[in-house]
């Protein structure tokens, strides 16, 4: 079965970042040829433990159990509201509390909502170092949704949503899967054990 994760950081509820990260993952789900697993993060359900995470360097509880789920995703959708030209501090915090290397390598598509057009720059100019620091393998298509792309007949978002997804499932599918830690998988020949070599 493979894993997608989707983390949002919309405040609202229901907010434009969630339908875009559920239109993002569906694009993305249809275009795997596999069975997928989508298991969506509302980073606003674990804000407090988001800090105290940051304070202690421990996530727990159920926010410990969605830094697993996005750290053994097969591939990662994460989108933010953009506030300042830049990502949220809600979303800055999750990607802060993990683990260094737990995104080496895994696939990522990025998404932003804003109110104008004007913050679109802001996947490339924030959103693409960040994911670039932290080793994960960024689609090239970003989405960017302002308010007036929402119920437009304009086919533009849609197209983008689409194209993304396709490059993300590409990249999911060509990522080979990662080595599984054996304890016994290399065994001491048992001459060696008693010889004390």
């Amino acid at each position: 079965m493979t894993t997608l994760a989707v983390v949002s950081a919309g405040l609202g509820q229901p907010s434009s970042t969630r339908l875009l990260a559920d239109r993002l993952a569906a694009a993305t789900s249809d275009a795997l040829a596999a069975d997928v697993a989508v298991e969506a993060i509302e980073l606003r359900d674990h804000a407090h433990a988001m800090v105290d995470a940051a304070l202690t360097g421990f996530p727990s509880g159920t926010f410990r159990s969605a830094v697993e789920t996005v750290t053994n995703a097969d591939g990662l959708i994460a989108v933010t509201p953009v506030f300042n030209a830049s990502y949220s501090g809600l979303f800055k915090t999750f990607f802060d509390v993990l683990e260094r290397g737990s995104l080496d390598g895994v696939p990522v598509l990025l998404g932003a909502t804003g109110g104008t057009a004007r913050h679109s720059l802001a996947i490339d100019h924030a959103m693409r170092p960040l994911f670039a620091y932290l080793r994960a393998a960024v689609v090239p298509t970003g989405v960017y949704a302002a308010s007036e792309d929402w119920g437009s007949g304009d086919r533009a978002l849609p197209d983008r949503i689409t194209r993304a997804g396709t490059e993300l499932a590409a990249l999911m599918t060509a990522r080979p899967a990662p080595p599984k830690d054996d304890p016994f998988g290399d065994p001491v020949p048992f001459e060696e054990l008693l010889s004390g070599r």
